[in-house]
């Protein structure tokens, strides 16, 4: 279909295959290319796609790639191997595939992954005691606490006993107040905003002067993906749960970020033509067709918004594979700082 699309007239398309043609030719490499071309005519629900999708899978994997390079590079030039901890309290089924897919995705680049598994009635001060430990391992770059933690955990007091130059995560309230604020630099961005961010930049979406709108104000994601527009010079709303007109204020937006964890909540009449959609969610629901039972939707409703929108982020594989990204991403950027590795 490459070569179909490369040899026919351009007066011979219709329009929308004509600026879809264009923009993949002159943007995105090859592997990037020739996946959003093979997904093009047919989504998975078999649903018409107008909108370039944003393939994280594809972004994800040159950003390994070229991680890999570096932790070899690192590791003979200066004997350092990257080193990410993660802790994991309790039996969630989910935060373990997280846990499994960033051990995977460590091991895939040659990072040394260290991994604390502690039952769901652990204490605080068993918790703080590991991440007192990774604090001190000089073979430990970056500490990850999985989240959510159990109720009787004081979730802030554990990230705040995280020590700064290893929070890749970026959670720490020092980090997120140098986001925050005009010309100061954080050490670590969090990595599902930071992922965002990337895409957009991949995809070459012009961010400066747009109007952006941010749905949801978790710490994790909507906060920070919203500061980190700011700082790309886009006039940024943010859409929350008090929000009165909610479905108004995102339809005049340029960009759209969703990171509400509820399934199919920005509709197509949400959406104003020729918008780019980041979709954050990561949501089950209930589908007798799929062996599992069900399958994973996310906040945006993609068979109505790949009509509309310009370019749009598939559930899954596509803010998922990138923020894993820019966690290895981080690690390594922390033990070449820790390490003077330049």
């Amino acid at each position: 279909m490459m070569i179909l699309l490369r040899l026919l007239p351009l007066n011979k398309l219709p329009n929308g295959v004509v600026s879809f043609q264009r923009s993949i030719f002159r943007n995105l490499n090859p592997n990037v290319a020739s996946t959003i071309i093979s997904r093009y005519s047919t989504a998975s629900t078999g649903t018409k796609v107008s909108a370039k999708i944003m393939d994280g899978k594809s972004v994800a994997q040159d950003i390994q790639d070229k991680m890999t390079v570096e932790v070899s590079r690192m590791k003979n030039k200066f004997g350092v191997v990257p080193g990410l901890a993660v802790i994991l309290v309790g039996d969630r089924k989910d935060s373990a595939t997280y846990v499994n897919k960033k051990k995977e995705a460590c091991e895939s680049v040659g990072i040394n992954s260290y991994e604390v598994c502690l039952p769901q009635d652990c204490s605080e001060e068993e918790l703080l005691e590991h991440i007192s430990s990774f604090n001190d391992d000089h073979a430990v770059h970056g500490i990850l606490v999985q989240l959510p933690l159990p109720s009787h955990i004081n979730q802030r007091y554990i990230l705040n006993a995280v020590c700064i130059q290893k929070d890749v995560d970026g959670f720490h309230p020092l980090n997120i107040g140098r986001l925050a604020m005009s010309g100061r630099e954080p050490l670590f961005v969090p990595c599902t905003p930071k992922g965002c961010i990337e895409l957009l930049h991949r995809y070459n979406v012009d961010i400066k002067g747009k109007h952006a709108v941010v749905i949801g104000r978790s710490n994790i994601v909507g906060m920070p993906a919203a500061l980190l527009l700011q700082r790309e010079d886009a006039s940024v709303s943010v859409v929350h749960s008090r929000t009165k007109n909610p479905e108004e204020i995102t339809k005049q937006a340029d960009i759209i970020i969703s990171a509400v964890g509820k399934p199919n909540i920005v509709r197509g009449s949400w959406i104003k033509p020729g918008a780019v959609l980041i979709d954050v969610g990561i949501n089950p629901v209930e589908d007798s067709t799929d062996p599992r039972g069900y399958r994973i939707v996310g906040d945006i409703c993609y068979e109505e918004a790949c009509k509309i929108a310009s370019a749009i982020t598939p559930v899954p594989g596509g803010v998922g594979p990138v923020t894993i990204a820019m966690l290895l991403l981080n690690t390594v950027t922390s033990a070449k700082r820790i390490h003077n590795c330049n």
